[in-house]
């Protein structure tokens, strides 16, 4: 089973410009229980790490405050052959410096908007919602990939 594995495993500049051309990231935390907390929110690419804000009195971050284990997972395709994923586990790195949040935010809104510059607006409204928020910068400890476009397809594919 290894050897498959292998197969469908991205390079690391398959991984990096998956990261990069992807938009959503769904994070799970630790609940206060010990249970999964999951969530999808929209993320950038920091200096290779995913990065994202969100509100400072959500459930995930309140996890985080109290254990920053963190687990994140990029995935795309819609039949078997098609699917392909990251996953990074690692340790959440909370950002709480206004000027910083506002940067990444920027940034954020930027790529939900698929590039287009909001203007004004935009930096109106992240100027705002930076005062209600906190970044988090994961901060990767180990990073699994797959590529099943990579296996051969079912019999009579080709």
């Amino acid at each position: 089973m290894a050897s498959s594995r292998n197969a469908v495993q991205m390079s690391d500049q398959e991984v990096t410009d998956f990261l990069g051309g992807s938009m959503k990231v769904q994070v799970g935390t630790i609940g206060p229980a010990g249970e999964p907390h999951l969530t999808t929110l929209f993320y950038v690419v920091d200096e290779g790490r995913i990065a994202f804000w969100t509100y400072g009195r959500s459930q995930k971050i309140l996890n985080l405050r109290r254990d920053p284990r963190i687990t994140c997972l990029v995935e795309d395709g819609e039949d078997y052959f098609e699917l392909r994923g990251v996953t990074v586990t690692g340790r959440a790195r909370l950002v709480e410096e206004y000027d910083d949040i506002r940067s990444l935010g920027a940034r954020v809104a930027k790529q939900m908007a698929n590039g287009v510059d909001l203007g004004d607006f935009g930096d109106e409204l992240v100027s705002q919602q930076a005062h209600k928020r906190v970044g988090v910068i994961v901060e990767p400890d180990k990073i699994a990939s797959w590529d099943h476009r990579k296996m051969a397809g079912p019999p009579g594919s080709s």
